[in-house]
């Protein structure tokens, strides 16, 4: 499958998906839906221990779902669920592309995880949401949306071929930690256990970096795009949290400038936002975009730029898929690129340059 070039850039992939998914049709169902498991699929067998976990009941931001037993034919249409579902043992039968155009939609920080099993049939939004009738073809007996934003509608017409999960209530559409995420999913599969010893083990090559790198601590940074301007993203997005997880802090009024969602584009005035003790720009083409945003007179000025405190990620690349997914698998193979180049723009020396990873 050739890579997947995004339009414009990773802000715009989420925002479309957040647009695109408002339309489905809108069919019959309830808040708290229940199914059997009455599907051959893929998978471990069921063990006593899985057994034992259901029937389960997960609440989120459209009342609750019960799961009667375990699931062995899952579909995933959050954008990044299929990563918490493979680090759990189990290998989804379909998964909604958003980044990178991997075969299965699988990145290559997960491909191990396949243990040799057939990729998941890939679900494209074609521009009215979930592909409703492909994903009832596949016969799924749990449908996870928890790095997502259905809506109530679409949640409904879903919930007519299984049980599905949505977003959680409690954090905005796309706002969900990664390791809420993996502990929603590991209770969905009944792999509860699974799901915290898979955190637990990020997290652990999280504070490792931290513990070698005390000089993020007390330091202010930021993740932004040149997106129809200037697109940052806020404290609940996985971009965000990553910076906040090695020690930084966000630039503390970023949430009221943006409001209630992910990130959003800023104006010519609030530029004091980006200059901070680093910066990650998330862009398509380091070297033409960088050189873009050096000639724009609100930016080229800041000392973020005249120190070296600027951190370039290509998008198009697997490390740039690997920084926008930010889940329990993408974290360990992001972490290892980005945080050299954080390093380097925090170092105090502005000849320093901050190089690009070697892969």
């Amino acid at each position: 499958m050739p890579r997947f070039r995004r339009v414009t850039r990773t802000a715009a992939a989420l925002a479309s998906a957040t647009v695109l998914l408002a339309t489905a049709a809108a069919c019959g169902g309830s808040d708290s839906d229940s199914a059997d498991s009455g599907a051959s699929g893929s998978g471990s067998k069921e063990t006593s221990a899985a057994s034992s976990a259901f029937p389960v009941t997960i609440d989120h931001k459209f009342g609750s779902t019960t799961i009667k037993s375990e699931p062995k034919r899952i579909v995933t249409v959050g954008l990044t669920d299929q990563d918490a579902v493979l680090a759990l043992g189990k290998v989804p039968v379909g998964t909604t592309e958003w980044l990178g155009g991997y075969k299965g939609a699988i990145g290559p920080w997960a491909a191990d995880k396949l243990n040799g099993a057939d990729a998941p049939t890939v679900l494209k939004d074609t521009g009215t949401g979930p592909q409703v009738e492909k994903i009832a073809a596949l016969k799924p007996d749990l449908i996870l949306s928890v790095y997502g934003g259905i809506t109530k509608e679409q949640y409904t017409s879903l919930s007519k071929f299984a049980p599905v999960v949505a977003q959680p209530k409690e954090y905005n559409d796309y706002g969900v930690p990664w390791q809420k995420q993996t502990e929603l999913i590991g209770k969905a599969l009944g792999k509860s256990d699974e799901a915290a010893a898979a955190v637990k083990d990020t997290e652990g090559k999280i504070a490792a970096a931290v513990a070698e790198h005390p000089e993020f601590k007390g330091k202010n940074a930021l993740m932004a795009t040149p997106y129809e301007g200037m697109f940052v993203f806020g404290s609940q997005d996985p971009r965000s949290r990553l910076l906040t997880d090695l020690g930084f802090s966000l630039p503390a009024d970023l949430d009221k400038v943006i409001g209630d969602q992910f990130g959003a584009n800023i104006s010519k005035e609030r530029t004091d936002l980006l200059d901070q003790d680093a910066i990650v720009w998330i862009v398509s083409d380091v070297a033409k975009d960088s050189a873009k945003l050096h000639k724009d007179a609100s930016y080229k000025g800041l000392k973020v730029v005249s120190e070296g405190r600027e951190v370039f990620v290509n998008e198009t690349s697997d490390y740039g898929s690997a920084v926008s997914f930010g889940t329990v698998l993408s974290l360990p193979y992001e972490i290892e690129r980005l945080v050299p180049q954080l390093v380097a723009a925090v170092d105090g020396k502005p000849d320093t340059k901050v190089e690009q990873p070697a892969a």
